[in-house]
C-alpha cells in the first residue's frame, strides 16, 4: 500500500512538473528541464509553449523538429520523432489507451515513431503503435489509427490517402523557430 501510494504521489509530481516546464519562457530552457528528466532532445528543436508531455524519459525528438502550442506527447510508451518534424497546433499523439472490450479497462499501448519530415497539421491525432512514414502529411483534423506510408498525405476519420507527396524534401526548420515564444 506505501509503494502505491508513494508511486501516486511520484506520478502527480512528475505530472506537474512537466505541466510547469510547458509553460515556461524560452525553448532552450524548456529542452534542457525536459532533457533533466531523461528526454532525448536534439538542441535545435522548437517547443512551443502549453505543450503537455508524459513520460519525458521514453521522449526522442530530431534536430530541426517543430512542436507547435498545446501539442500533447504521450510517450509512456515511447514515442520517437525524427528530424525536421512540423508538429502542428494542438496534436495528439498517444502511445496509450483503454481496451473497452477488457473488464478491468486495463491500459493498452505501443511505441509511436513520427519519421523524418513529417508535418501533422492541427488538431490531428495518432493512436498507439502508429508509425507516420518519412514525409507524410496528415490533414487537419484527421485521425491516425494505422502506418501512414511515406510521401503519402492523409485526412479523415479514420485518415485513409487523399494524395502523394514530393519525395524531394530537403528544408531545415530548425532556423524557423523563435527563439523566445
Amino acid at each position: 500500500m506505501f509503494q502505491n501510494n508513494f508511486n501516486k504521489l511520484k506520478g502527480s509530481l512528475i505530472y506537474i512538473i512537466c505541466g510547469v516546464i510547458g509553460w515556461l519562457p524560452f525553448h532552450t530552457l524548456r529542452i534542457f528541464l525536459l532533457r533533466i528528466l531523461g528526454a532525448k532532445i536534439n538542441p535545435k528543436v522548437g517547443i512551443y509553449r502549453g505543450f503537455e508531455v508524459r513520460s519525458p524519459w521514453k521522449l526522442k525528438v530530431g534536430r530541426g523538429t517543430v512542436i507547435g502550442h498545446n501539442a500533447l506527447l504521450d510517450a509512456r510508451m515511447g514515442l520517437t520523432i525524427g528530424s525536421n518534424v512540423n508538429i502542428s497546433n494542438e496534436v495528439m499523439i498517444w502511445s496509450l489507451h483503454h481496451d473497452y472490450n477488457d473488464p478491468n479497462f486495463a491500459a493498452v499501448g505501443q511505441p509511436v515513431i513520427i519519421e523524418d519530415y513529417v508535418w501533422l497539421c492541427s488538431r490531428s491525432v495518432i493512436l498507439p503503435g502508429v508509425t507516420v512514414g518519412k514525409g507524410a502529411v496528415v490533414a487537419a483534423g484527421a485521425v491516425v489509427t494505422r502506418n501512414v506510408l511515406p510521401y503519402t498525405v492523409v485526412g479523415g476519420v479514420p485518415a485513409k490517402q487523399i494524395a502523394k507527396r514530393n519525395e524531394e524534401l530537403t528544408y531545415d526548420l530548425s532556423g524557423a523557430v523563435l527563439p523566445i515564444i
